[in-house]
C-alpha cells in the first residue's frame, strides 16, 4: 500500500494570503476521478466540537485496532507461504520428478507467488473505487463495504480445498481489497483531535505497517499445535475482524467524514445553507422560516466555537504557519506544477520520472517478499538457512514499518526533494547489491535496510506527488501512479517463471537486472529534480530580490514604502 504519509505538510494547503488566525485550508481529496462522476448530495460537515471527546477517542482507538487487524495482513504473505506449502497448497500442480530440495516445485511457487502479486495489484489500483466511494458516501459506507469484502475473502480462503475451483487467489484478492477500504477510510478521523492529527496519522500508519504481522503469530500459532489450527479454522476465526469492523461502522464510527477547521468555517460562513432541498416539500411559511433561522443561528453558533478555539490557539498558528513555510522553502521543488490540469501534468518528465521509478521499485519489493525464501535457499545453497533467513523477516517487516515512521518524519520535513529521491536510489541500490552476495551478514544487512526502505519508499512517492502536482490533482495523478506500477506489478509473475525455468532458479540475473533499470532510473529522476530544484530556486531569489526593491521604492513625497 502507498498512503503512508500524504505530505510532510499534511494533509492541507494554506491559502496564501490568509490570516494566520484564520486559517483557511483546501483538503486532499482521495477522490481520483473528481468531477469526472456526479457529485453526491450535499453532505452535513461535521465538527469535532459537535462530538463528545470520550468517542472520539474511542473511535480513534477503534479505527488503529481493526486497521491491525485488517488493512495490511495480505503483505505478511511470507510469513503465511511455509503455512501453505505444508498444507500442500497447488501441490497438484508439481510433476512428480519435479521437486525441490523442501519437497515443492517451480510450478507450485509460481501459483502461490501468483496468488501474492493479484494482491498487491488489487491493493494499489484499489485506490481508485476506495477515494470516489469514500468522498461520495462516506467513511461509514466504505468501513462497511471493507468488511463485506474481508468476510469474503476469509469464507473464500476457508473452504477453498472443499469448492471445485481455485479458492486462494480469489480469496487473497478480497482481503486485498478490503484493506484500503477500511484503512483510506480513517485518514478522517485525524480531523477527531486537529492538535494531534500528525500521532493519530502516524497510529493508523503503523498500525497499516504491523498488520502484516498477523500472518506471522499465525504461522506460530501452526507450528506450536503441530500444525492443527489449520487454514480453514484460521479463517474461520478471523471472520470476528470484519464482523467486530461492521458492528462499530453501524453503532460508534461517523456517518461523515469530521472535516477541517477551514471547511466548517467555509460551510458557516455560506448563507445559501440555510436553503436546503427539502424545504419544497414545507407549505406552512412559518415553519419553513423558523427552521432557516435556526439553520443561521446554528451556523453562527459554529463560527463562534471556531473563532474562540483559533484565538486561543492563535499563538501555536503562526508558529506552525512559520515551520510549514520553510518545509516548502527546504523541499526545492513545491509548487512546481501546482495550477495546472492533471492532464498537464502527466505530460511532464516530473510524472513520468516518478511513474517509471515507482513502477519498477513496487516490482523490486513485491517480488522480494514473494520470492524471499527460495532466493536465499539458492543463495546460501541451504533450506534451512533459508527458512531462518525467512522467519527473520517476518518479524523485521512489520517492526521496521513502526520504527521507520520517526525517521521518516525527520527526513521529509528537514531536507530536499532531490535529497530524499537520492537517499532511496543509494540505498535501493545498497539493498540490490546486497541481494547478489552468497552470505548469511549480507542478508540480515539486506532485511535490515529493506524494511526501513520500503515505507520511506511509499511515503517518499505520496509527498513528491502533493509537493509537485499540489493538492486539487493529488487525487487523480497519484492514483494514476499507484494504479499503473499496481498493474505493472503482474510482470513479477514473469520475472518468478523466468528464474525458475530459465536461470534454474538462480535469482541473480533477475536482481542485476532489476538493479541497473533501477539505478539508471532512480539517476534520471534524480538529476532531473536536482537541474529543476537549483532553476526555482534561482527563480525564487528573483522574485524575492524584485520584491525587496519594490517594497524600498521611495514615495513621492520621499517616504519609502515598506507596508509589503
Amino acid at each position: 500500500m502507498a498512503l503512508h504519509r500524504v505530505s510532510s505538510m499534511g494533509s492541507y494547503e494554506h491559502v496564501r494570503g490568509s490570516s494566520p488566525a484564520r486559517s483557511e485550508h483546501r483538503k486532499i481529496s482521495f477522490n481520483p476521478v473528481g468531477t469526472w462522476v456526479p457529485s453526491a448530495a450535499k453532505e452535513e460537515p461535521v465538527g469535532a466540537f459537535e462530538v463528545s471527546k470520550s468517542r472520539r477517542i474511542v473511535q480513534v482507538a477503534i479505527a488503529v485496532v481493526y486497521c491491525l487487524f485488517a488493512a495490511g495482513i495480505v503483505f505478511g504473505y511470507a510469513a503465511l507461504k511455509p503455512v501453505l506449502l505444508e498444507e500442500d497448497v497447488y501441490k497438484d500442480s508439481c510433476p512428480k520428478l519435479r521437486t525441490q530440495a523442501d519437497n515443492t516445485c517451480y510450478e507450485q511457487e509460481i501459483r502461490l507467488n501468483f496468488m501474492f502479486t493479484t494482491a498487491a495489484v488489487a491493493t494499489n489500483v484499489c485506490a481508485l473505487p476506495v477515494g470516489t466511494v469514500l468522498d461520495r458516501f462516506g467513511p461509514r459506507v466504505c468501513g462497511i463495504i471493507g468488511s463485506i469484502l474481508l468476510t469474503i475473502g476469509a469464507l473464500f480462503f476457508a473452504f477453498a480445498p472443499n469448492i471445485p475451483f481455485d479458492g486462494y487467489i480469489p480469496g487473497y484478492f478480497f482481503l486485498a481489497l478490503g484493506g484500503p477500504f477500511v484503512f483510506i477510510s480513517s485518514f478522517q478521523l485525524s480531523n477527531t483531535f486537529p492538535r494531534h492529527s500528525g500521532l493519530i496519522l502516524a497510529l493508523l500508519t503503523g498500525a497499516f505497517d504491523s498488520s502484516s504481522a498477523i500472518f506471522l503469530f499465525y504461522r506460530l500459532i501452526y507450528d506450536a499445535t503441530n500444525y492443527a489450527f489449520t487454514p480453514k479454522k484460521f479463517f474461520l476465526v478471523y471472520l470476528l475482524v470484519p464482523l467486530c469492523i461492521f458492528i462499530a461502522q453501524i453503532t460508534l464510527m461517523p456517518k461523515n467524514s469530521y472535516k477541517t477547521v477551514g471547511e466548517l468555517v467555509s460551510h458557516a460562513e455560506d448563507p445559501a445553507n440555510d436553503i436546503r432541498p427539502t424545504d419544497n416539500h414545507i407549505t406552512d411559511e412559518s415553519r419553513l422560516a423558523r427552521l432557516r433561522e435556526e439553520r443561521r443561528q446554528h451556523r453562527e453558533s459554529v463560527v463562534s466555537e471556531i473563532t474562540a478555539l483559533l484565538a486561543r490557539e492563535g499563538e501555536e498558528g503562526d508558529k506552525q504557519t512559520q515551520q510549514e513555510e520553510r518545509k516548502k522553502r527546504i523541499s526545492g521543488v513545491w509548487g512546481a506544477l501546482h495550477g495546472r490540469s492533471a492532464l498537464q501534468q502527466i505530460k511532464t518528465p516530473w510524472f513520468i520520472l516518478i511513474t517509471l521509478f515507482t513502477v519498477i521499485q513496487m516490482i523490486r519489493i513485491n517480488y522480494f517478499v514473494a520470492t524471499i525464501r527460495t532466493q536465499y535457499a539458492h543463495l546460501l545453497s541451504s533450506h534451512d538457512k533459508a527458512v531462518h533467513v525467512n522467519n527473520v523477516f517476518d518479524v523485521a517487516l512489520p517492526v521496521g514499518g513502526v520504527v521507520a515512521i520517526p525517521m521518516i518524519g525527520l527526513v521529509l520535513d528537514n531536507t530536499s526533494t532531490p535529497f530524499v529521491l537520492g537517499l532511496l536510489v543509494s540505498v535501493a541500490s545498497v539493498i540490490g547489491i546486497l541481494g547478489l552476495l552468497p552470505h548469511l551478514w549480507a542478508a540480515y544487512a539486506n532485511i535490515f535496510l529493506f524494511v526501513l526502505y520500503r515505507p520511506l519508499y511509499y511515503t517518499a512517492v505520496s509527498d513528491y506527488a502533493a509537493k509537485v502536482f499540489g493538492f486539487h490533482t493529488f487525487g487523480k495523478v497519484y492514483g494514476l501512479i499507484i494504479c499503473l506500477a499496481g498493474l505493472l506489478n503482474f510482470v513479477q509473475s514473469a520475472l518468478d517463471a523466468a528464474t525458475h525455468k530459465v536461470f534454474d532458479g538462480d535469482p541473480i540475473p533477475i536482481n542485476v537486472v532489476l538493479l541497473v533499470v533501477a539505478f539508471l532510473v532512480g539517476v534520471a529522476l534524480v538529476g532531473y529534480m536536482w537541474y529543476k530544484s537549483r532553476k526555482m530556486g534561482r527563480y525564487r531569489l528573483e522574485d524575492e530580490a524584485e520584491g525587496a526593491t519594490e517594497r524600498l521604492m521611495p514615495e513621492p513625497n520621499g517616504d519609502v514604502d515598506d507596508s509589503g
